[in-house]
């Protein structure tokens, strides 16, 4: 435990500073446009390029990067309920299902298609189809990723999100969408729920509370994804390459998952206390910021340089398939 402390306290620190910055962006513009997670990935990438840790800091990091990420998927759980999936409706639902499903399946294919690994694929499919960084954080200690691979999903989908935020409303006239079609929109194709605040309080009230609805029960769907990619973790963590021997339980879900579903399930069955919702949602976050501190220290900015132009354009492409999809959505069913 001893020889943990430098490099935790080095990443908490990191997340500390990240924190501030998204302070001050609330102050300032209301909803942080750029979050703390990528802001700590950045300042930990700066450090790293000016600085290597020696073996003092390296156990921390590591603990950092692995153990206090698994520790904040599990408690992501506690923010589960089935409640927020059946008050949406069959048919919206099910469209967000679908949604999310055609998604998956385009933006991976892009990425393979782009030449990209198995892992990063993945990753850029569930940050683009669900939740964008969160989604990102909480799926890649799951197959494995690496933190390059992590730090160059995060980095690419980080702008475009932004970019949503500014451009969607655009749409508005263009497409003649009426407030609550807006609504639907943003909540399918908007990567954060802050980001979804920002994009549709400036548009009306029913925008930001349709848009909220649908972007939370999309957020809901990264547990059934978690699952699979679990099932599917042998194969992603070889890149592709068929399995040598039968894994064991153990390692076909590992224990974060099941920590996972049963907060979630506890959660779901009001075993868990609403007043105890917020501090668990809140830990989680902070620390997975502390962990993407960890993984912006363990980059190596020249290795994602190199895949900087393909992951750049499989997220563009991704992100032009799901508002193609969501468009289609929404037209059909609002």
């Amino acid at each position: 435990m001893v020889r943990l402390v430098p490099g935790v306290v080095l990443c908490a620190g990191i997340a500390a500073a990240a924190s501030a910055v998204q302070a001050a962006e609330e102050h300032v513009f209301d909803h942080p446009y750029v979050e703390a997670l990528v802001i700590a990935i950045l300042i930990g990438i700066a450090v790293r390029s000016s600085w290597d840790p020696g073996p003092a800091w390296r156990a921390g990091i590591a603990f950092s990067a692995k153990q206090l990420l698994e520790v904040a998927v599990v408690l992501l759980g506690a923010s589960i309920s089935l409640g927020a999936i059946l008050g949406s409706g069959p048919a919206l639902l099910t469209g967000i299902v679908v949604t999310v499903a055609l998604a998956l399946g385009a933006s991976y294919a892009l990425g393979r298609l782009l030449g990209l690994p198995a892992r990063i694929s993945v990753l850029i499919a569930c940050g683009n189809a669900i939740c964008g960084n969160s989604a990102i954080a909480a799926v890649a200690p799951v197959i494995g990723a690496k933190g390059d691979e992590i730090a160059s999903s995060i980095a690419f989908t980080a702008i475009l999100g932004v970019l949503m935020v500014l451009g969607l409303p655009l749409l508005i006239p263009l497409l003649a969408f009426t407030p609550a079609q807006y609504g639907v929109l943003a909540g399918l194709t908007v990567y954060a729920v802050p980001q979804v605040l920002a994009a549709t309080v400036p548009v009306s009230l029913v925008s930001t509370q349709i848009g909220t609805v649908v972007k939370l029960v999309r957020v809901l769907l990264l547990g059934p994804v978690i699952l699979i990619l679990s099932l599917l973790a042998p194969r992603l963590r070889q890149d592709g390459a068929a399995a040598t021997a039968r894994p064991g339980f153990s390692r076909l879900v590992p224990w974060f998952i099941i920590g996972f579903l049963a907060l979630a399930a506890a959660r779901s069955l009001g075993l868990v206390p609403d007043i105890a919702v917020k501090p668990l949602t809140r830990t989680a976050s902070l620390l997975t910021v502390v962990s993407m501190a960890a993984l912006g220290l363990g980059v190596d900015v020249r290795v994602v340089a190199r895949v900087g132009g393909r992951v750049t354009l499989a997220v563009i492409a991704s992100l032009a398939v799901l508002l193609a999809i969501a468009v289609a959505l929404v037209l059909a069913v609002v």
